[in-house]
This record gives C-alpha cells, structure tokens and sequence, in this order.
C-alpha cells in the first residue's frame, strides 16, 4: 500500500527555492501545497511553473494550513528564525536553508522549541547527502584513513559578491557542515582573518583555522576574488588521505595509501629519521543521485520517525556557532575564540 504524502509549503522562491520546488513537486513523499514569496515577480513565475500549487506572499496562510505537514523556508536568513519559529509553533517539521539563524542564540532557541514540540528542524547544508561526502564519511568510520590528523578545505571563486553577509558564512558554511558530518567533531576554539575588498562592505577572503581537543587540526580558505574556481578538500589520516574535489566530472573522491610512517628503533628516533609512504590511488564509485533528491526523501523518513536528519538542527546550530566565533576572531584580527564563549 502506498504511503499518504506528507504536505509542504516552500516560504521563499529566490535563488534556491526553485531547486526545492523542483525537487518536492517531483518527490512521491511530498505534495507541494504552498509557494510563497515577497515578490510579486516571483509568485508569477512560480505559478506558471506549478498551476496546481497555491501561490502567493502570505507565508501565515500557508504554515497555518492543517494539511501541511512540513515547512521549508528558503528566504534571506535574516528572517530565518522568525519564520522558523512559527512553522514550528504550528506544530510543523521544518527544514531551513543553511546557515539556520545569524547566530548561536537564536539558533539554540529553534533547536529549544522543535524539541518542545516534537518536530523535525532539519538545515539544508546540501553538501551531507553527495555521494562524495557520504563516501568520506564511510571512509573515516571504517578506519580506513586511520587515525585523523587534518582537513584542509578550498573553496574560492569569482563569485556572486552577498550584500548581507561575508565570505564565511556564504561560502565556508559548506565546508564546516562537510566537515564535522564527515569527522564528527566539534572545535574547541576558531581564529580567523580575513578582508573586505570592493565591491564588498564584507570580508570577501578570508581564512580559518579550527582547532580540537586533540591534535586534528583543519583550515578553510574562502574567497569571492579568484581568478579561478576552486572546490576542493584534503582529508589526511594516519594511514590514508583523502582528495575531495567537487568540480571533478568523474573522480570526485581519491583515496591515497600515502602518509608519514613514525620511527620504529629508538636509533630512528634519535636522529628524527622519518619515512614518507606513497602507493596506490584508488578513486571509489559513488552514489549519482542528486543530493536535494536524497535529502528530501531522507526528510521525508525523518518525519516518519524511521531516521534522523543528517544535518540536524543541533548540527545547524554547532556550524552557526563556529562562523559566529569566525566573525568574532576576524574583528580581532585573528586572536582565537573559545566556542564556549559563544
């Protein structure tokens, strides 16, 4: 017997609404009910898109409609708490586009009321469902990298220069949620530097180092200002590494039986003698589904109670916390910030 689709209604149809759209209107878990956006431009051509969807700019109407079951909210995150908070109070599961909130106390609140109510808060850091990821992830669980020691993360281009928020938290909010699903971990403490170069009123480079209770260390660099388009990860452990570049076609993901092999005789260590290890390459076969396809039917199960979202809103607002403390370090010019004192 088939199972009864959960209804939906889209609160935003800008740059990544239509995506969801796309993707809810062709998911047999959802029946997209509501689209509701601002502009009147963009209500007309999500009506064009989805005549059978109810389209408009009350987005209270719609979260307020008894058959929807969940809420996805696709607006500017300024306005991602407000909207957030009363899908949830309706009693609504809900997925919010990355980042969750503008900072770790309204976000911690979100994750405060979906608990109280016994709802699903999901973040859309859309990065969690690739087949490469999930592969990293497997990876690090099976022990096959050994024991991690760091993650160094690239992503720059010559890109869409955000009038309401810096580099960080456009760009290195994909990296931080690859990061800690991948090695489910959580920094201790966050430095940063970073610059504003116009047109930007906003750091448009920057760079940050996370550091952890152990010695695993990672860095991200991120920038509007190059020349070319860089999208690439290395994860290093004791035994294997790992190269994660998303613009490759193909071979996203190269495992390298490569590493740093520590001395054996106390002669070796005396005289700090170090042997490098190099052997094969090997690049997996991974899932090409698409990651908001694999998302939005994994939300879907979520909602059922058969799972919990990959990318929580505990983890949204882990990574929130983590850019706030970025944006702290930044003003300091670098000095570090505890993430407690977020």
């Amino acid at each position: 017997m088939a199972r009864q689709a959960l209804g939906a209604a889209l609160v935003g149809f800008g740059y990544w609404g239509p995506n969801l759209a796309r993707n809810l209107s062709a998911s047999a878990d959802f029946d997209l009910l509501h689209i509701c956006d601002l502009s009147p431009g963009r209500v007309a051509a999500a009506r064009g898109l989805y005549p059978a969807v109810d389209c408009g700019s009350d987005a209270s109407h719609a979260i307020g409609d008894d058959a929807v079951d969940a809420v996805f909210v696709a607006t500017p995150a300024v306005v991602h708490h407000r909207l957030a908070v009363q899908a949830i109070e309706a009693g609504k599961h809900v997925l919010v586009e990355k980042p969750l909130t503008l900072d770790a106390a309204t976000s911690d609140d979100l994750v405060a009321r979906a608990a109280g109510r016994g709802v699903v808060l999901a973040v859309d850091h859309t990065f969690v469902y690739t087949g490469a990821v999930q592969k990293l992830r497997d990876l690090v669980n099976e022990g096959d990298l050994g024991d991690l020691r760091s993650f160094d993360s690239m992503r720059v281009n010559l890109g869409i220069v955000q009038p309401d928020v810096d580099v960080f938290w456009d760009l290195a909010v994909h990296d931080l949620s690859i990061l800690q699903y991948v090695t489910d971990r959580t920094p201790v403490s966050v430095s940063a530097t970073g610059m504003a170069h116009a047109p930007s009123t906003h750091a448009s480079t920057a760079y940050m180092t996370l550091f952890y209770e152990d010695d695993f260390i990672a860095h991200v660099d991120v920038s509007w200002m190059s020349p070319v388009k860089v999208r690439r990860t290395l994860l290093a452990g004791t035994r294997r590494m790992v190269v994660y570049d998303d613009l490759e076609p193909s071979e996203k993901v190269k495992v390298y039986d490569a590493g740093v092999d520590s001395p054996e005789t106390s002669e070796e260590r005396h005289s700090t003698m170090v042997s490098y290890r190099t052997g094969d390459m090997i690049a997996p076969k991974l899932d090409s589904n698409e990651a908001l396809s694999t998302e939005i039917a994994h939300l879907a199960e979520c909602i059922r109670g058969n799972s919990v979202p990959r990318a929580s809103g505990a983890m949204g607002a882990s990574i929130v916390r983590t850019l706030e403390a970025a944006t702290v370090s930044m003003a300091r010019r670098g000095a570090p910030v505890d993430l407690k004192a977020i």
